[in-house]
C-alpha cells in the first residue's frame, strides 16, 4: 500500500493535468455541439480554464515534497532535477498562453482542441524528464511526438500547415524507428532496459570487446540519432525549417521552447548515468553533430528572409554549443547546458512574443509580418519594440554584458577545460559570423526606408508583459553572473 502511494504521489501532477483535460474534453464535446445553445465557440472560453490549469499545476509543482524516488516500478524518477525542469516547463508554456491566447483569439482559432492538444503535449514533457527506462522513454517521446504532429497540421485551412504536419510525421516515424530499433538492439544484448542497470552493467565495461560491445554500440547510434532528430541537430535537421515556417507560428513559437529542454533531459540521463564510461566513443558521433550545426545553422540563417525560418536555422546553431557542452562529460557542462537552454528560452519567447506583435495595417485589414524586410523602420514608428528586438538579438548573438554571451562563454570554458580546442575555436569564429546576419536584423530595424510610412498595430498588453520580464531576467542573469564568470575565469586559468 505504502509503495502504491508513494508511486501515485510522484505522478500527482500528471493525474492532475490529465482529469482536467478529460473534464476539458467532455466540457467542450457536449457544448459545441449543442443545439439548444446555439453551438457556441469555446475555444476562448477553454484556453482560460487552461490558464487555470496551468496556474494551479504550476503551484502543486512548486509546493510538492521533493524527495529523491524512484517508482513505477523503477521507471520514472523524482529528483532535483526533474523538480527543478517540471517547474521550468510549466512557467515557459504559461509564458508561451500569454503570448499566443490573444493572437489566438485574433487569428480566429476556433477549435477547442487545440489548448487540449497543448495539455497533452504537456503532461508528454512532464514525463520525459522523469524517465529512467528504454521503454518509457520511446512511449513518452512517441506522445509528444503525435500530439506535436496534430499540432503542425492544425491549420487544416493552409496547404502549408498541412505539408509541414505531413513532412514532421513522416520524418518523424523514421526517427521513432530509430529509436525503437537500437533500444530493442540494446535490450536483445544485455536483457535490461532501465538505465540504473545500464549504469552497473556499463560501470568498467570493456568497451573494445569485439562482439557485444559492437552491438551495444550500434543501437546507442541508432537512439541518438532519433534524440538528435528531436532536437533538430545538423544534419537531422532538414525538418526544423519547414516545419516552423508551414505550423502556426502559435504552434512554431511553442516547438521552439521547451521541446528542447525535455530532449536534452533524456539526453543526460543516457549519456551521463547510464553510458559514462563510454564518452570516449559517444562523444566521437556528437562531435560532427556540433560541428555541422554550427557551420549549417550560421551559414544557413544568411539566405533567409523570413522570420520563422531564420529562427528555426537560429536554433541548429544554438543547439551545437548545447552539445558542445554536452561532451565535456562533466558536471560543470551540464550546469552550462543548463544555463544556455535557460537563457535560449527567455530569448525565444521575448522573440517570439515581438514577432506576434508586428502587424501592420492596411486598410481595411491587418497583416502579420512574415518577412525580415517587414521590420524597417521600425525604430521610427516604434521605438520601444524597437530598442526590444536590439536586446534579444544581442543576447543571442552572444554581446556582453548580456546573459546570452555569459550562457556561451560558461559552453566554451568548459570545453576548453576538457582539452576540446579546435571545436571551441570553430564555435567562437561562428558566434562571430553569426553577429553578421542578426547586425542585419538591426539595420533593418534601424537604418532600413520605405516608400510608404508602415502604420503598426499597438502591443497586446499580456505580450508586452512577457517581452518586459524577459528582457528583464537576460539583464538580471546577466549583472549576477559577472562575479561567476570572473571567478570561472581565474579557476579555468589555475
Amino acid at each position: 500500500m505504502i509503495y502504491m502511494l508513494s508511486d501515485f504521489y510522484s505522478i500527482l501532477l500528471e493525474i492532475y493535468i490529465l482529469i482536467n483535460i478529460i473534464i476539458l474534453l467532455i466540457y467542450g464535446v457536449f457544448f459545441t455541439s449543442s443545439s439548444t445553445i446555439g453551438f457556441p465557440i469555446l475555444s476562448k472560453n477553454l484556453g482560460k480554464l487552461t490558464l487555470q490549469i496551468l496556474l494551479f499545476g504550476l503551484y502543486l509543482a512548486i509546493y510538492k515534497e521533493t524527495i529523491n524516488l524512484i517508482s513505477w516500478n523503477n521507471s520514472l524518477v523524482f529528483d532535483n532535477f526533474s523538480y527543478g525542469a517540471q517547474i521550468i516547463i510549466l512557467l515557459t508554456v504559461t509564458s508561451w498562453f500569454f503570448i499566443t491566447f490573444i493572437y489566438s483569439v485574433q487569428q480566429k482559432i476556433t477549435s477547442f482542441e487545440f489548448w487540449v492538444l497543448i495539455l497533452l503535449a504537456m503532461i508528454s514533457m512532464l514525463l520525459i524528464v522523469r524517465v529512467y527506462d528504454l521503454l518509457i522513454i520511446y512511449l513518452a517521446l512517441e506522445l509528444q511526438a503525435l500530439v506535436f504532429y496534430v499540432l503542425a497540421s492544425f491549420k487544416r485551412t493552409s496547404e502549408f500547415s498541412t505539408e509541414a504536419g505531413l513532412k514532421y510525421f513522416i520524418l518523424g516515424a523514421f526517427s521513432s524507428a530509430f529509436l525503437l530499433f537500437g533500444s530493442s538492439l540494446i535490450y536483445n544484448l544485455t536483457g535490461v532496459t532501465n538505465l540504473n542497470d545500464f549504469s552497473k552493467l556499463f560501470t568498467g565495461f570493456p568497451v573494445n570487446s569485439i562482439l557485444i560491445s559492437s552491438g551495444i554500440k550500434t543501437g546507442l547510434m541508432f537512439i541518438l540519432v532519433a534524440l538528435l532528430f528531436k532536437v533538430s541537430a545538423s544534419p537531422f535537421h532538414m525538418w526544423a525549417p519547414d516545419v516552423y515556417e508551414g505550423s502556426m507560428i502559435t504552434v512554431t513559437a511553442f516547438f521552439s521552447t521547451v521541446p528542447k529542454l525535455t530532449a536534452f533531459s533524456v539526453l543526460f540521463r543516457l549519456l551521463f548515468f547510464a553510458f559514462h564510461d563510454w564518452i570516449g566513443w559517444w562523444s566521437l558521433i556528437l562531435l560532427p553533430c556540433i560541428l555541422l550545426s554550427l557551420v549549417i545553422g550560421t551559414l544557413g540563417a544568411f539566405t533567409q528572409i523570413k522570420l520563422k525560418r531564420f529562427m528555426a536555422y537560429g536554433s541548429i546553431n544554438h543547439i551545437g554549443f548545447l552539445l558542445l557542452g554536452l561532451i565535456t562529460g562533466t558536471t560543470s557542462g551540464i550546469f552550462s547546458v543548463l544555463f544556455y537552454l535557460l537563457v535560449y528560452i527567455i530569448t525565444t519567447i521575448g522573440i517570439f512574443g515581438f514577432i506576434m506583435s508586428l502587424k501592420e495595417y492596411k486598410y481595411p485589414k491587418v497583416y502579420q509580418m512574415r518577412y525580415l524586410e517587414n521590420l524597417s523602420m521600425l525604430a521610427v514608428t516604434n521605438s520601444i519594440l524597437a530598442f526590444t528586438i536590439l536586446i534579444f538579438l544581442f543576447s543571442m548573438a552572444g554581446v556582453p554584458p548580456l546573459a546570452g554571451f555569459f550562457s556561451k562563454l560558461f559552453v566554451l570554458l568548459v570545453a576548453m577545460q576538457n582539452s576540446n580546442i579546435g571545436i571551441s575555436i570553430i564555435a567562437v569564429t561562428m558566434s562571430c559570423v553569426a553577429c553578421f546576419y542578426y547586425i542585419r536584423l538591426i539595420k533593418y530595424v534601424y537604418f532600413e526606408k520605405k516608400k510608404y510610412w508602415p502604420i503598426f498595430l499597438k502591443v497586446d498588453k499580456p505580450n508586452s508583459l512577457i517581452i518586459g520580464l524577459s528582457i528583464l531576467l537576460l539583464s538580471g542573469l546577466c549583472l549576477d553572473l559577472e562575479l561567476v564568470t570572473i571567478i570561472s575565469t581565474f579557476m579555468s586559468i589555475s
